[in-house]
């Protein structure tokens, strides 16, 4: 899926590097670096593909997975943002399927950095009666920095929803994500965990003591993914198992073999903003 992005027709060039193009009825920015291939699109801030050139793609994204206008999407890294989960309409909040504004860019031999704005409007107003400026700092290279700050007076949940790209769901564990966490699948019942998380099936937890350190361990792929938290008072590790993903109609029903969730996310702590003290969620992504 993600080869695809960089095949579309260029619709606009923004520097050598830099392109913005059309999947389905979303624009998105493409970058083709000399280090670096990397998509966003414009609603959600959507990071849909990160990967340094000539490695495989860090980043999972659905066949299925829609590009519609006000139709959230099925990879990538989402922005949930104000709030988490079903705590208000739409699920996960309305930031990931409106519209942003690119509002800077530079790049450097390195790779590129990107700024996207979202700022309240009418709609937003209805939905969540507050003021804001949320930005979006992408810095692509070697490694993926996402940098969500938020401004204004209020509080939040918000996670960084990232799909990974994974060879083998079977062959995967994950490390670093602390003992304590509330298991959605069991009803939110509270639990310790003992070791690398391996997935059994449905998985769907919130850590709340994580270290700052998540690892992706894929022996199909041979590599180790490297998740740093920053600003977070939570991990959350998803994935749909056989029987969820074959029910989801973004979902084919085997993908959830190929992807796993590992989400930077202030859920159980929620945050506050105000004037002279903006919120701040981010986290940083390379491997070995």
């Amino acid at each position: 899926m993600t080869s695809k992005l960089f095949t579309l027709p260029v619709l606009k060039t923004i520097t050598s590097v830099i392109s913005q193009r059309q999947i389905d009825e979303l624009p998105v920015l493409v970058i083709d670096h000399p280090k670096v291939r990397a998509a966003i699109t414009l609603q959600g801030a959507h990071l849909l593909a990160y990967q340094p050139q000539n490695e495989q793609p860090i980043l999972w994204m659905s066949s299925e997975s829609a590009f519609k206008t006000g139709v959230a999407i099925r990879g990538g890294v989402p922005i949930c943002w104000p709030w988490f989960g079903p705590a208000g309409q739409p699920s996960h909040g309305f930031a990931r399927i409106l519209p942003w504004e690119l509002t800077s860019h530079q790049e450097n031999e390195q790779g590129v950095e990107l700024i996207l704005t979202l700022k309240q409007n009418a709609e937003t107003l209805e939905l969540w009666p507050h003021d804001f400026t949320l930005t979006a700092r992408f810095e692509l290279g070697a490694e993926c920095h996402i940098e969500l700050e938020s401004n204004g007076d209020f509080e939040t949940t918000s996670a960084l929803h990232a799909y990974f790209n994974i060879g083998d769901i079977n062959n995967v564990k994950v490390s670093g994500l602390g003992k304590n966490y509330i298991d959605k699948v069991d009803g939110g019942k509270t639990a310790q965990q003992q070791g690398p998380l391996a997935f059994k099936g449905q998985t769907d937890r919130i850590y709340t003591a994580p270290e700052a350190t998540s690892l992706i361990i894929d022996s199909a792929l041979d590599r180790t993914l490297v998740i740093e938290h920053h600003f977070n008072s939570d991990v959350v590790a998803w994935n749909p198992g056989a029987e969820l993903s074959a029910s989801m109609k973004d979902m084919a029903d085997d993908s959830y073999k190929t992807m796993v969730c590992v989400e930077t996310a202030s859920v159980s702590a929620p945050q506050k903003s105000n004037v002279s003290s903006p919120a701040k969620l981010a986290m940083t992504i390379s491997q070995r």
